[in-house]
């Protein structure tokens, strides 16, 4: 059976970028799975392909609005439209066809092995670390509004930010072996950039759950990432809401 991508993904009559670029719909830094895909691709090297439509997400929440709302229907960020006017969202979908149909080193690992080892702790870090300081953030907090913050649960909120740091100690100890990243080898996988975000936004004055504090091993991979150029090009816009990062 054949089977057409482009019948799994939204249309829209929308145009492609300037200069036959593709566009992406993205966030400020401070959000973490839209600077997910932005580390990727500096990592990958690909970052010049794109023309960015950062939204203005707090208090109006442009993501949720019409416009974008036609392009992904879920009202998240960050959304890719493809070269036919057709879209990709979720991040790690839109990393994963980016990996494979752009040239580069494959930032999701080189072989199945790496592949299947960078999925296994990529999901790791996202559901049991990032994800629940996410969580957290939405119900400890109105963050990002009223019109999108709609539950208040703090009993919620403090299990979640338990989680996170009960998980983030088994990261803490893997990276005890001297390694410099999740997988072992000599440059980050897709794993360690959702890592790096988690780390960041556990940073976010809001949160107060800086890991990088709390973890010896889990310091050293951020100052780790914080030398790299990947890492310094993806949070120019200075809107991370971290101040070791935005002062730089």
């Amino acid at each position: 059976m054949s089977y057409d991508v482009r019948s799994a993904v939204s249309k829209s009559n929308a145009e492609p970028g300037p200069d036959g670029k593709l566009r992406l719909f993205t966030s400020p830094s401070a959000f973490p799975n839209p600077q997910r895909l932005r580390l990727f691709l500096h990592e990958k090297g690909v970052a010049d392909r794109f023309e960015e439509t950062v939204y203005d997400m707090a208090p109006g929440g442009q993501q949720r609005q019409w416009p974008h709302s036609r392009m992904n229907s879920w009202g998240e960020t960050p959304t890719l439209q493809l070269a036919d006017g057709s879209f990709i969202s979720e991040t790690a979908a839109i990393v994963r066809y980016l990996d494979q149909s752009l040239p580069g080193r494959r930032v999701m690992g080189e072989t199945a092995l790496e592949q299947g080892l960078d999925a296994m702790w990529d999901n790791r870090v996202w559901v049991h670390i990032l994800y629940r300081i996410v969580t957290a953030f939405h119900v400890l907090h109105q963050g990002l509004g009223p019109k999108l913050e709609l539950t208040s649960n703090p009993a919620w909120g403090e299990h979640c930010r338990k989680e996170a740091l009960a998980h983030a100690s088994l990261v803490n100890q893997h990276l005890s072996d001297g390694r410099d990243w999740l997988l072992g080898g000599d440059a980050p996988t897709f794993s360690d950039i959702t890592m790096a975000t988690a780390i960041a936004f556990s940073k976010f004055p809001v949160n107060a759950t800086p890991l990088d504090e709390r973890f010896e091993h889990i310091d050293a991979f951020w100052q780790r990432w914080q030398a790299r150029p990947t890492f310094q090009a993806a949070y120019t816009d200075r809107q991370s809401g971290v101040p070791e990062i935005d002062e730089r």
